[in-house]
């Protein structure tokens, strides 16, 4: 999120006067190029959590769109279905992780047994976060397990929602989440808050998403918001969207007729 306000500011001819050389941008967006030919930077980028000690990595300014790294040394990982088995090349499953040394990660939570055994399973420690892996060992983060999105029998990734909203060049944070649907499973939900002194049409901001996923990801429902709430270490409060969910100033395409077929292929919605 970092890296989209400095890349949507104005630019400067001061942009590259600092005396970082070297910088992490998580997550990894589409245009690390031109982020790190504008500030004078190489751009690396991980994966990692406050439980584990930085398992994938990636060199710099990676290729690929999207990419958390491969697996750096000393570290076993596994993409695995909800019963601990592992995946079929290409799938979508969640990152478990131990290591090679001992004492390497965690060991567990402090005064939670529950929540230890459930989280070091099988001998592997258990992320929470979605991924799938190309043949060339590149990991890409899908979701956390948690905010993952099912609609109409679609497993739909928040985050890859989110990411595509962020290019728009309007839209300076973004949030998808899943809301109950009286119809099947749940319609999507993104809030957004602009840039500042701009405004987003969230119908615009629609015509700007069909292109650029599949029809079943479209957001149904579009909230504007002045910022995201965070946490004190500027995570996205997405519990508290959920709680909130459709608010009175919500847009809903169905009510305002938006039609996903006169913006692109003819798609069923």
């Amino acid at each position: 999120m970092a890296a989209s306000f400095l890349e949507k500011a104005p630019q400067a001819s001061s942009d590259s006067d600092h005396p970082l050389r070297l910088v992490f941008v998580v997550p990894l967006g589409n245009s690390v190029e031109s982020f790190g030919r504008r500030f004078d930077i190489d751009v690396y980028t991980i994966f990692n959590m406050t439980e584990v000690s930085t398992p994938l990595w990636s060199g710099a300014n990676p290729p690929l769109p999207g990419t958390s790294g491969k697996v750096r040394p000393g570290v076993e990982v596994r993409l695995v279905d909800a019963n601990d088995c592992e995946i079929v090349q290409g799938e979508v499953g969640e990152l478990i992780v131990r290591t090679d040394r001992p004492w390497g990660m965690n060991s567990g939570y402090t005064d939670n047994p529950e929540a230890t055994a459930a989280a070091w399973r099988n001998g592997w420690f258990h992320t929470g976060d979605l991924f799938r892996r190309n043949e060339d060992g590149d990991y890409f983060f899908v979701d956390r397990l948690k905010d993952a999105i099912r609609r109409r029998g679609e497993n739909i990734s928040s985050f890859e929602i989110e990411i595509e909203a962020l290019a728009h060049p309007l839209v300076q944070e973004a949030a998808a989440i899943g809301v109950p649907s009286p119809d099947t499973e749940e319609e999507v939900l993104i809030c957004v808050a602009p840039i500042s002194g701009t405004s987003i049409d969230p119908a615009d901001l629609l015509k700007f998403l069909v292109p650029r996923m599949a029809y079943y990801m479209v957001p149904r429902f579009v909230r504007i918001v002045a910022e995201l709430p965070k946490t004190p270490t500027a995570k996205v409060m997405k519990q508290m969207l959920r709680t909130e969910g459709i608010t009175a100033d919500t847009w809903d395409r169905h009510a305002a007729g938006f039609d996903l077929r006169t913006t692109g292929p003819s798609i069923p919605h």
